[in-house]
């Protein structure tokens, strides 16, 4: 692998601290993972540029999605927040009944 340094400026520092701290060791694999979803999303608006100037006629045909990795994270919506299985309740409240 490729060694980059980089400077972050405060505020970005402190947040990427915040989602992934260094004593976790889950800051380089979350800085890999935003640069290959950056660089991803430039290729995309340069492919879809390049349609929008010569757009291909008809539809498309089921041999156009040939190899089309679904199982691929980047290729995914994003869901929303995950949320907890197991509702911690208050401890005053009190379970309808």
């Amino acid at each position: 692998m490729k060694q980059i340094i980089l400077e972050l400026d405060d505020r970005c520092a402190r947040d990427l601290e915040r989602v992934a701290p260094a004593k976790k060791r889950l800051r380089a694999e979350f800085i890999r993972k935003a640069i290959r979803m950056a660089i991803d999303l430039a290729l995309d608006r340069t492919t879809e540029a390049a349609y929008q100037k010569s757009p291909l006629s008809g539809g498309f045909a089921p041999s156009d999605l040939q190899d089309w990795d679904e199982q691929n994270l980047l290729a995914q919506k994003p869901r929303g927040r995950p949320r907890s299985k197991m509702r911690r309740r208050r401890s005053g409240a009190k379970k309808a009944a």
